[in-house]
């Protein structure tokens, strides 16, 4: 898995309104929007990965979506890795070649007709995330149940938060939970209206249980990306500590890092 909540569903969230949602007039659709791009983008030491792994960088293009709809807040993404089949990627041949994030919200504002908002939160949601990997049946095949929410976070702005419970559709089982949160913050303007902006997510998984040799572990997306209307081109630091309950140094079918920085640089084309 590469990341959940991606920058750019933040962007989604702070192109609507920074106040908080009101749907007490009946109009659920006031505050729709969509948007969709595609991604070029270059990974160097992504995590987990065998130890002392000949290779350790892949490209792949990713097709990234979200918007509003009614009571229906989405964002996801497909991956396709390792576009030109090379052998000497950490996505080889006997990798899955592709990867999905599909994670909708239902607004219990919206649903409900009613203001819920209180303090610096913004609107209260159903908040589920599904992790679809592209290979054989015992690829990746998670599911993430839980609350979410808007909140405005001093200087940050409108930040989503989820709190999940894991249910591993493989497994059939429960496995942990999860806290998310994503940001998106313009800091520095230029007159063609162009912008440079800190944009990232948290991941943070805990409660895992014997599947998992960690029972807590997660991950930080740290991004600088400069955007104008059409375009956007960026650099992103990971930090991972025990990512998906893997004990680094330990199992992963043969000793494994889970713990450790990578890099990212994209360059991304918006529709």
């Amino acid at each position: 898995m590469k990341k959940s909540l991606v920058a750019l569903s933040v962007l989604a969230l702070t192109s609507a309104s920074t106040f908080a949602a009101d749907y007490s007039d009946g109009d659920i659709h006031k505050n729709d929007y969509n948007w969709m791009q595609f991604n070029y983008m270059y990974s160097l030491n992504e995590l987990p990965h065998a130890k002392n792994a000949d290779n350790k960088a892949h490209d792949y293009l990713e097709m990234e979506f979200g918007g509003r709809s009614g009571i229906f807040d989405l964002y996801g993404y497909v991956d396709i890795f390792n576009l030109a089949t090379k052998d000497d990627t950490d996505k080889d041949n006997d990798s899955s070649k592709m990867f999905m994030k599909f994670a909708p919200r239902i607004s219990l504002d919206a649903l409900t007709g009613k203001d819920l908002s209180f303090g610096p939160i913004q609107e209260v949601y159903i908040a589920t995330l599904f992790n679809w990997g592209g290979g054989s049946r015992g690829d990746v095949n998670n599911s993430f149940w839980g609350l979410g929410s808007d909140i405005m976070v001093p200087w940050l702005g409108k930040v989503g938060l989820n709190v999940y419970g894991l249910y591993d559709l493989n497994k059939k089982d429960w496995n942990g939970y999860q806290v998310s949160t994503n940001w998106f913050k313009p800091f520095y303007f230029f007159e063609n209206g162009s912008f440079i902006s800190y944009q990232g997510y948290i991941d943070y998984q805990f409660g895992m249980n014997e599947y998992s040799t960690k029972s807590a572990g997660g991950v930080m997306f740290n991004g600088i990306y400069w955007h104008s209307d059409r375009f956007a081109v960026g650099y992103g630091l990971k930090a991972y500590s025990n990512v998906y309950g893997i004990s680094d140094g330990e199992d992963w079918g043969g000793s494994a890092d889970s713990s450790g920085l990578s890099h990212y640089v994209s360059v991304s084309y918006k529709f």
